[in-house]
């Protein structure tokens, strides 16, 4: 099957490629270490010419063997590489955002190949608190495609990560979301805070100790908030209830039930109902897990997950940008 796109993921840590066939079918990806704050630091000849430029090398690390095999190929990336600190500013549009919305509004630079890259622009959320997002919008999108058959009314979509996203949608719109730096928090905790010290880094997943954390968030003693209950999984340890490879399964359940008791609070009334939305899950699969788990403690009736989001997305926006034939997504539909 011939080539039709390449697709590129591009964060602050890491660049995916995806190689696209008609539809979106995926033919070829890999992975690099080569986000925006990580580009390779080196000199060679790229097209012909002495090149040092960063993301000159990491763009020819990721697809330049596809370009040299067909250097028709249109090139389209979401993420942190149209930030600010990108190889080419892509600026936020408001919500409501949609593929027609986003899709007509790429950024681009040529490359020394003379390959255009088209850039997908973030979301911004403007209110009281402003809210943005960058590359979650293109997985977002990238699903709303697959189930808008079978969805049901009320749909949350989450991608859980260092600043988990929890977006609502409405007739194939992102119309809002919330952030919470739960991941971020985590990680600060267990790298740089007294936390840390008497933690134990295992190989394994904790369920117990894990779920522990996240009915301690949903207690009693969880309502005075995340900054009352941490210390908690120090002093557990001290006591001996708590082992020190169990504090950390310990301390992410007690973080993630947090986050999920105030998101329950805040779709309860933002709906004026007890009832919870459906969830459908973007990220990473060990770490859906939790939060398919915790989302269960925390009374949310119905929780999916969803593959190849970002290359789904990627290829309804280029549709919509003209870069490709429309054409049916290939991979099966999602069931919720």
């Amino acid at each position: 099957m011939q080539a039709q796109l390449i697709a590129l993921d591009w964060g602050t840590t890491s660049l995916r490629a995806y190689k696209l066939a008609q539809g979106g079918r995926v033919l070829d990806q890999r992975a690099l270490s080569s986000g925006i704050m990580q580009l390779p630091r080196s000199t060679r000849v790229i097209a012909g010419q002495a090149c040092s430029d960063g993301f000159e090398l990491a763009f020819d690390d990721a697809c330049g063997d596809w370009l040299d095999a067909q250097p028709e190929l249109p090139v389209i990336a979401c993420g942190m590489i149209g930030s600010a600190q990108g190889w080419r500013e892509a600026a936020y549009r408001e919500t409501p955002a949609d593929v027609a919305t986003l899709g007509s509004s790429l950024q681009t630079v040529r490359t020394l190949r003379g390959t255009e890259v088209h850039i997908v622009p973030g979301v911004i959320q403007r209110s009281t608190l402003p809210n943005v997002m960058r590359g979650e919008e293109t997985q977002v999108l990238g699903v709303l495609h697959s189930v808008a058959d079978n969805a049901p009314g009320d749909l949350l979509i989450g991608l859980p990560g260092s600043h988990s996203k929890w977006v609502q949608v409405a007739d194939g719109c992102i119309v809002h979301f919330d952030t919470f730096m739960t991941g971020e928090v985590f990680a600060v905790l267990s790298e740089h805070s007294i936390l840390g010290r008497t933690q134990q880094r295992s190989e394994g997943f904790d369920s117990h100790a894990f779920d522990r954390g996240v009915r301690v968030a949903l207690s009693t003693a969880g309502e005075a908030g995340p900054l009352s209950t941490i210390f908690s999984t120090r002093c557990l340890g001290l006591t001996g209830e708590l082992s020190a490879a169990a504090q950390p399964d310990y301390l992410s359940g007690l973080l993630i039930g947090h986050e999920l008791a105030a998101l329950a609070a805040v779709q309860r009334r933002r709906r004026q109902a007890m009832a919870l939305p459906a969830v459908l899950l973007i990220g990473n699969a060990s770490l859906c897990a939790r939060y398919r788990r915790a989302l269960q403690a925390c009374g949310f009736p119905q929780v999916a997950e969803a593959e190849q989001a970002t290359e789904r997305g990627l290829w309804q926006l280029a549709v919509a940008a003209g870069l490709v034939p429309a054409a049916a997504i290939t991979s099966p539909s999602m069931e919720l």
